[in-house]
């Protein structure tokens, strides 16, 4: 009964939230700045995200716990500024909730479609998919963080599997002029394109809606939630760069276009692939691994959702208390996502925006308002002192501003 959570069990959810529909997006939003630059911008977007999840977790040293950022952000910044964090937290996890269900069940009905003889020749209905991949994925946030912990663990080795599966062959044909784009021009500017690129890597790195949770689950051991983090998010830094490597060491940045042009879709950017190296059954291993990134990245996300969620209403941790905190979890975005199954789209664009203000504004300003009101962390004190609050604050005005100005078509944008 009184069994230690695994500090490997931790790093998963982790390494579960973060891998997702980032990492297939990431080659083709940071084909402007290509290899080299990728992974130099992959480099400081995990360090900065980390270090600013670090802030979450040394100012939730100070409170009971299961407080989440509404209980520290309203005592340390005041009722208007977790006002602003509040909406921006749940606009986000919401919007991800919906858009994994919408997903999720889309691949669900897919695979429904061959075992059920009644279905349509495109699959079972899209309902279906939807109802079935919230419920069981759901059922699991609701039953226990332990639950979560099993289970994305589960899901990250088939995610690691079928990574190895996908990109062994391509990272062997891994082509060195096409991996330095040697045949470029002298004068080819690549760094112009920097801004295309950082708020989908933002995007891939986000986390911190989970920091509570594991300090939570891990009983108070905020030095083995430290650990965590960092395995968990070193995990997905390798991932990355490995995909990067198999992906534009085989594809030329001057064949990108077509990619570009379809919105880093993955059947397009297989079948370009293919005019370069040999793909084989690529397709269908991308259909497994993008479920498993799906479905782990949606049990790590609903996870601190749900104890936001719990937090926010009192909650107590009674089967009652779940209960109501998975109704108000799950059920907005499921009638969402079956009454409009394409509508994120629209918006997907704003939730690195908002994101920001809780991934790396929120941070910087609650490990400030904490250090003055308590002093250090009590059992953990994240690194660089008041410069470090510093870097993540640049590293989010950064990001706010290669949004806001790609939104009034302001950046240059790479066409391939």
């Amino acid at each position: 009964m009184n069994k230690q959570p695994s500090l490997f069990g931790g790093a998963m959810i982790i390494a579960g939230t973060v891998i997702g529909a980032g990492m297939l997006a990431n080659p083709t939003a940071t084909s402007g700045i290509w290899f080299a630059g990728s992974l130099l911008v992959l480099l400081y977007t995990w360090f900065s995200m980390l270090t600013s999840g670090l802030m979450i977790l040394e100012a939730n040293t100070h409170y009971p716990h299961g407080a989440n950022f509404d209980t520290m952000v309203k005592d340390l910044l005041g009722v208007p500024w977790n006002i602003i964090n509040g909406l921006s937290v749940a606009f986000v996890l919401y919007l991800l909730t919906y858009a994994y269900i919408t997903a999720g069940g889309g691949l669900t009905a897919g695979a429904l479609g061959g075992l059920l003889p009644a279905s349509s020749p495109d699959g079972a209905p899209l309902w279906m998919g939807q109802l079935l991949f919230a419920l069981v994925f759901a059922g699991c946030v609701w039953w226990s963080a332990r639950l979560v912990d099993r289970f994305t663990s589960i899901l990250i080795g088939g995610l690691v599997l079928s990574f190895v599966w996908a990109t062994g062959g391509l990272i062997g044909s891994v082509k060195l002029p096409v991996l330095l784009d040697s045949a470029a021009p002298a004068d080819t500017s690549y760094w112009i394109f920097v801004g295309a690129a950082l708020p989908v890597c933002l995007a891939s790195f986000g986390f911190h809606g989970n920091v509570s949770s594991l300090l939570k689950y891990f009983r108070g051991d905020a030095r083995k939630v430290s650990r965590a983090l960092w395995g968990g998010t070193l995990i997905a830094l390798v991932v990355y760069a490995l995909w990067q490597l198999a992906v534009q060491g085989n594809l030329p940045r001057s064949a990108f276009g077509p990619v570009i042009a379809a919105e880093g879709k993955v059947g397009v950017l297989i079948a370009e692939l293919s005019k370069f190296t040999a793909t084989g059954s690529m397709a269908q291993i991308l259909a497994f691994f993008s479920y498993t990134a799906i479905a782990s990245s949606f049990l790590g996300v609903t996870l601190g959702l749900f104890d936001y969620i719990a937090d926010l209403f009192g909650f107590d941790d009674s089967r009652a208390g779940r209960s109501k905190a998975a109704l108000i979890t799950f059920l907005p975005p499921l009638l969402f996502s079956l009454r409009w199954p394409g509508g994120f789209v629209t918006v997907i664009a704003y939730v690195g925006l908002v994101a920001t203000v809780w991934t790396a504004l929120t941070p910087a300003a609650l490990l400030y308002a904490a250090r003055k009101k308590f002093g250090a962390g009590r059992g953990y004190s994240v690194y660089g002192g008041y410069g470090m609050m510093l870097w993540v604050l640049l590293f989010g005005l950064a990001n706010i501003a290669a949004m806001v100005l790609g939104m009034m078509g302001k950046l240059p944008v790479f066409a391939g």
